[in-house]
């Protein structure tokens, strides 16, 4: 049986008198892949704040990685857990290179000083960009680099440390189709990698989800409409009172789509 990863139980966060989160209870095993799905302002990127050991809860408690945060020194917790998101992606210098991109993440720091990093660190982040299709940008600067590049790159950083637990905030956001599509391609391939680490990955569109996902946590409002295995939430009834508005889903060869059903005449 897998062990726990990420225990959240009775989680709230408020700040300035708003509640982002409400009592949200959420379990990750270490052989599951997430998605965490819902509309804009639903608090997925607060909740992954919360996962990733950066956001610590107003009440309820959290066990990461064995740890429980508000007891545990959170940086030393951190480099065990990766995180992409465009937070992170807008503290990299512009003309800092690709290839330092990720090397720093080594040493879970942005931009790169005078550290030194061994051939064996330098051969592995050849290989993970090589992996997410970016080993021909190794020289080039992060502020030449397209959208869907930078998107790529950003996870090759995440995945440096050689995480426990993977965390990606809008992977496919601004990408055009292709680059969607390219992207969605080798998510898939690192889900079903079974030597990856657990995975939870935020979108708003069914549509961004890659095949191999396991479970799914739908977000209204700060709370928790459906939470379990893939089949069972992306139900139309389920998204449906998350996004509200009635939601026709379905599913063809591994992937998800939903659209709105028409009114009546």
């Amino acid at each position: 049986m897998a062990g726990e990863v990420l225990r959240l139980k009775g989680v709230e966060v408020r700040r300035e008198g708003a509640s982002l989160l409400r009592d949200v209870d959420w379990t990750v095993a270490e052989d599951e892949r997430w998605v965490i799905v819902g509309p804009n302002g639903a608090g997925k990127t607060t909740l992954l704040q919360v996962a990733a050991a950066m956001l610590f809860p107003t009440e309820g408690s959290v066990e990461l990685l064995g740890e429980t945060l508000g007891k545990t020194d959170v940086f030393e917790l951190r480099p065990r857990i990766g995180l992409s998101s465009a937070a992170i992606a807008d503290k990299i210098p512009s003309d800092e290179k690709v290839i330092d991109i990720v090397l720093t993440a080594s040493y879970a720091i942005i931009g790169r000083w005078k550290e030194e990093y061994d051939s064996t660190d330098v051969t592995r982040a050849v290989e993970l960009l090589d992996a997410l299709g970016c080993a021909h940008l190794i020289r080039r600067r992060f502020s030449t680099l397209s959208e869907g590049e930078r998107k790529r790159v950003s996870i090759a950083r995440a995945l440096m440390p050689d995480p426990e637990l993977l965390l990606l905030d809008e992977p496919a956001a601004g990408l055009d189709l292709g680059g969607r599509e390219d992207l969605v391609a080798r998510l898939t391939a690192l889900a079903t990698d079974r030597l990856a680490p657990t995975m939870a990955l935020v979108t708003h569109h069914v549509e961004e989800v890659p095949e191999g996902f396991t479970h799914a946590l739908l977000l209204r409002r700060g709370s928790v409409v459906g939470t379990g295995k893939v089949d069972e939430v992306f139900t139309d009834e389920l998204l449906s009172e998350c996004f509200g508005l009635p939601l026709k889903v379905e599913r063809q060869d591994g992937r998800w789509h939903a659209r709105a059903v028409s009114p009546r005449a």
